[in-house]
């Protein structure tokens, strides 16, 4: 075996790897058997360091590590960083290094709007999205690709110069991107709400959103973190992506489960259930909602759909010991 493996960066990555590739390696993955996943969060004060490890049979092993230090951004460094390991399933090699941030960036979106294209109703032509960073960013190309028929995209954010500087960075597409004071208003106008903040506190009220919308959670990562109040999960049919890593340690089930806001047995089916149709939308006016809680798995799938393209497309890769 060589003493060193490819390390997968944004760099390396060649032209043509898209949401459609992304898309459909979490959906291909879906068709497998269900992965071992583990996680571990270990945390001081608002820092977070996190080791994300699963085994997909006949497919590979992966394990993430990655900080999240908030006040990175203050001092112009990136807030999350890490990389992720990727090993053959059937010797144990190790196979590529891929560098977190590209896997979390394809991994995040194509997720959610995997989710979506099973959940939303198909014509969905107004997409809200609240948040102004990376993910936000992502979304509306993702969304676009898996819905071709939008018309509109609201960005809201807390600070709305921000906002605008989003949509001014998507000016020219064939539908409107346009900025938005009023969360409330946007979110009854919305067939898609898909949430990318970091609030603690729910930003999304069940009385805002209309029967037949799709509500796409991502932000909440942590155990105080929720982006949508009690009676929206109350109204709403819930599916997560994985059960395994949303319902212990991510605040926006986990503490409405703990107060009995809702059940255990509310909650419909996750991503491999969607994708075998074994749950679905049941009803053209039934709001349903998607906790995007991310996982090991899913960054497998991404991870090595970068890898193989890179592969199969001749690209350079950096090799590291």
């Amino acid at each position: 075996m060589s003493s060193t493996i490819p390390f997968v960066t944004g760099a390396s990555l060649p032209p043509g790897f898209g949401w459609k590739q992304a898309v459909g390696a979490i959906a291909q993955g879906h068709h497998r058997p269900r992965a071992q996943i583990a996680d571990q969060f270990l945390n001081k004060g608002a820092d977070a360091f996190v080791n994300r490890a699963t085994w997909i049979d006949g497919f590979g092993i992966g394990a993430k590590s990655f900080t999240v230090f908030p006040g990175n951004a203050e001092q112009k460094r990136p807030s999350v960083q890490g990389a992720m390991l990727v090993f053959d399933d059937q010797t144990g090699a190790p196979l590529a290094v891929v560098d977190s941030g590209l896997v979390t960036y394809w991994k995040t979106a194509a997720d959610s709007v995997y989710g979506a294209s099973l959940l939303a109703r198909p014509n969905s032509k107004r997409l809200l999205i609240a948040g102004t960073g990376i993910v936000a960013d992502s979304l509306i190309d993702a969304y676009s690709t898996q819905f071709p028929g939008l018309e509109r995209v609201m960005i809201w954010g807390r600070n709305i110069e921000k906002s605008r500087a989003l949509a001014s960075h998507h000016t020219g597409r064939a539908f409107a991107v346009e900025p938005v004071v009023d969360l409330e208003i946007a979110a009854h106008e919305a067939d898609i709400i898909s949430t990318a903040t970091m609030s603690r506190q729910p930003i999304l009220k069940g009385g805002w959103v209309e029967p037949g919308t799709h509500v796409d959670l991502i932000g909440a990562f942590k155990s105080d973190m929720r982006e949508a109040d009690d009676t929206l999960l109350r109204r709403a049919q819930v599916f997560v992506d994985s059960f395994e890593t949303t319902l212990d340690h991510i605040g926006e089930l986990l503490i409405p489960l703990r107060e009995g806001t809702i059940a255990r047995a509310d909650l419909r089916g996750d991503l491999y259930d969607l994708t075998q149709r074994r749950v679905g939308r049941n009803d053209r006016n039934a709001i349903t909602l998607f906790k995007n809680g991310g996982g090991a798995h899913l960054d497998l799938m991404t991870a090595k759909a970068l890898f193989d393209w890179c592969e199969r497309t001749g690209c350079k890769l950096n090799d590291t010991t």
